[in-house]
């Protein structure tokens, strides 16, 4: 081992080597110390750059998000619209198809039922024209009567004419004047019925019972009643005799 030859209280002597590298530190140190204090200004520029960067970043998307949501949603608002649109004129081509429709039914019904109805009114003006004459014609063929004998003979021809009742204007008028001379209230008080309490009364001199039994729809219920006296014993004579015609005699 080589000692130290160092004499107290004197430096050591540098080499050119040691001064290279002492100055290359010191270069060094110094570039350190710069690089440190530097930083200060650059990482502040630096995060105000990074921090007002996203501002500028984040706000354009967001606007281009919204924008396609609005486009959508006017675009389904298009598309109901539309739809609406076509549903409508489909309901309105049906209703007016429908109305066509029923306008032509109409048109064929009214066409079919004009002849009928026609035909109707027709047939109904004819059946009031017929029955306005069938009126004028019993109006015309209303008979009037004389009140006395020849007339209530002739009213009851003609009564026991519709009903079918025999019998002439000779062989009526011959029995009533044999019976009662003509008098309508002739009543017989003397005979077996008149003892029986049951006398012959009026024109052809017919008992109660009799009258009743063979009384004629439309004339009176009154025995003295001339015509219904005289229809009532003609029925009874056609029915006990064959006709008036054929009594001569009590009957």
């Amino acid at each position: 081992m080589t000692k130290n030859t160092r004499t107290p209280g004197h430096s050591p002597k540098l080499t050119k080597l040691h001064k290279l590298s002492i100055a290359g530190v010191a270069t060094l140190g110094a570039a350190t110390l710069a690089f440190s204090l530097a930083p200060n200004h650059t990482q502040a520029t630096t995060n105000d750059a990074i921090s007002a960067a996203p501002v500028a970043f984040s706000q354009q998307p967001i606007k281009n998000v919204q924008a396609r949501v609005t486009d959508q949603q006017a675009g389904a608002s298009l598309k109901t619209q539309a739809i609406e649109a076509k549903k409508k004129a489909a309901d309105a081509a049906a209703a007016t198809k429908a109305a066509e429709n029923v306008r032509k039914v109409q048109a064929a019904s009214r066409s079919v039922q004009r002849p009928a109805i026609e035909t109707i009114a027709m047939k109904t003006v004819a059946m009031k024209t017929a029955t306005t004459k069938t009126y004028a014609t019993k109006a015309a063929t209303t008979k009037t009567y004389a009140n006395n004998l020849d007339g209530w003979i002739r009213q009851s021809l003609d009564i026991m004419k519709r009903r079918g009742i025999p019998g002439s204007y000779n062989g009526l008028h011959r029995n009533i004047m044999r019976e009662s001379s003509g008098n309508p209230m002739a009543i017989n008080g003397w005979d077996i019925n008149a003892i029986n309490g049951i006398p012959s009364k009026g024109l052809l001199q017919v008992i109660q019972p009799t009258f009743n039994a063979y009384h004629v729809p439309g004339t009176s219920w009154n025995i003295y009643d001339p015509v219904a006296n005289i229809t009532a014993a003609a029925n009874y004579a056609a029915d006990k005799y064959g006709s008036m015609d054929n009594v001569n005699s009590a009957y």
